[in-house]
């Protein structure tokens, strides 16, 4: 993700979020998720009847190729870590950890790096960095296309919890706090 994050759309939650002009809709989508198709058809898809449905609509259009553009807008587990940065916060387990466990992300990251060809991507939100260590070492693990699968599910849970705060909305499901 770039520095840039996206601003809820007002007070009036989803309906204010329906009725912004497309490119608005397309710029606050892109600041949480940085794929611009992606983007295009979410925004394109308004109204929404609810949060659900929003979340349902997201989740459905995430292409490989979308997951592919949006790994280039996302820091790396441990350095995302900047005053300002979206992920400081959805990072913040990270900034407590010990030093042995944030040079074992900084090797880890390389080395996923090098087995998947992009950055090692999870929800971090609500997670240690050694919960995160961990995770990562279980993730070497997998085969290619079990991992880009996974890769899929994490972003569409960063996903969901950036729209919900987006449209003001208690965020559910698995990546929630």
């Amino acid at each position: 993700m770039t520095s840039t994050s996206a601003a809820a759309p007002g007070p009036g939650g989803l309906p204010a979020f329906n009725a912004l002009p497309a490119e608005r809709a397309r710029d606050l989508l892109l600041g949480c998720c940085h794929a611009a198709r992606w983007a295009g058809a979410v925004a394109g898809g308004r109204p929404y009847a609810s949060a659900g449905a929003l979340l349902a609509r997201a989740a459905a259009e995430l292409t490989a190729g979308d997951v592919t553009e949006a790994l280039a807008g996302h820091p790396r587990i441990g350095e995302g870590l900047a005053a300002g940065h979206r992920a400081r916060g959805e990072q913040s387990g990270v900034r407590g950890a010990s030093e042995a466990v944030r040079a074992g992300l900084a090797a880890g990251n390389q080395a996923y790096e090098r087995r998947f060809g992009h950055i090692y991507l999870v929800c971090a939100t609500g997670r240690s960095g050694a919960e995160l260590l961990a995770i990562l070492h279980d993730r070497l693990r997998n085969e290619p296309d079990a991992e880009r699968a996974v890769v899929r599910g994490e972003l569409i849970k960063i996903n969901d919890l950036r729209l919900a705060a987006l449209i003001g909305a208690a965020p559910t499901g698995p990546g929630a706090p």
